[in-house]
């Protein structure tokens, strides 16, 4: 007989790379997972799991076991599922600077956490509007970068900003900067703007996107330089010290979430695992 709860855990580790991330994810302590998975593959008789310090990755027996792992918690989730029980609904906010290429990453994670066919709600936006629908509680969930500090909140790591560009020169000699932003209502925008005229850099917008995946495309291509963190730029270089651009300070990245059933409670932890682990580069 399996125990479900160390299948779930194993799916968990194998997602996250990681004991530590996949208990957090579970709610539950690094020691309990390994405990757990090491009872499934005697239970198994294989070896599911290679172990280093720095990972986790599936054996040859672990890839093998991973789609019927997958298939046999859908079908547990079916089973104990009846057509009057309400949908598990999900819905969650986040800043563009603060998730930005790191958007496919995050919603993998919560997908696994929920049950099966759950239906997952995502807006996507500037902090300060993501979290006056948080407030209004038009989500359950929500991820936002802040720059000027605060109390509330639980923040989950810092991300250092820089000026990302790519290896060719995009700055003309004694030529304004070009800058690729997502216009002047974002804050990223603002405080980047603020030391450039501090310093007495001139500047110019070169190109406003709608989204960090278009500021590093247009930054890829030459257009100019960002100022965005290490996980929305996908950890693009820093030129800063190049240019001798003024250095810009890290911001807080902080989530906001209210539990309104423990499934919801679930995928709120997997939330915050999976932007945890992007924060310490995993």
């Amino acid at each position: 007989m399996l125990d479900l709860a160390s299948v779930r855990l194993f799916l968990l580790a194998v997602e996250f790379g990681n004991f530590s991330r996949a208990a957090e994810a579970a709610g539950t302590v690094q020691p309990v997972v390994s405990a757990r998975i090491k009872a499934l593959e005697a239970a198994l008789g294989r070896k599911l799991l290679e172990r280093t310090p720095r990972f986790v990755r599936p054996t040859e027996d672990g890839v093998a076991f991973l789609a019927k792992a997958r298939a046999l918690m859908a079908a547990h989730d079916a089973a104990t599922r009846f057509d009057d029980a309400p949908t598990v609904r999900l819905a969650i906010g986040a800043s563009d600077h603060a998730l930005g290429t790191g958007l496919e990453h995050v919603i993998r994670h919560v997908r696994a956490a929920l049950p099966h066919r759950s239906a997952v709600e995502l807006r996507l936006g500037l902090s300060q509007p993501i979290r006056t629908a948080f407030d209004e509680g038009e989500l359950d969930a929500v991820i936002i970068r802040r720059e000027a500090g605060g109390a509330d909140g639980e923040v989950l790591g810092l991300d250092p900003l820089g000026w990302r560009a790519t290896e060719e020169d995009v700055v003309a000699p004694d030529r304004p900067i070009p800058l690729v932003t997502l216009g002047p209502h974002c804050g990223v925008r603002s405080m980047a703007v603020r030391h450039l005229e501090a310093a007495h850099r001139p500047w110019r917008e070169a190109f406003v996107g709608g989204s960090c995946s278009a500021l590093v495309a247009a930054v890829r291509a030459g257009l100019g330089i960002a100022p965005m963190g290490a996980v929305a730029s996908g950890r693009m270089g820093d030129v800063g010290p190049r240019y001798g651009l003024p250095a810009l300070p890290p911001s807080e990245i902080v989530m906001f979430a209210r539990a309104h059933s423990p499934a919801v409670a679930a995928a709120a932890r997997a939330l915050e695992a999976a932007v945890q682990s992007m924060l310490r580069g995993a």
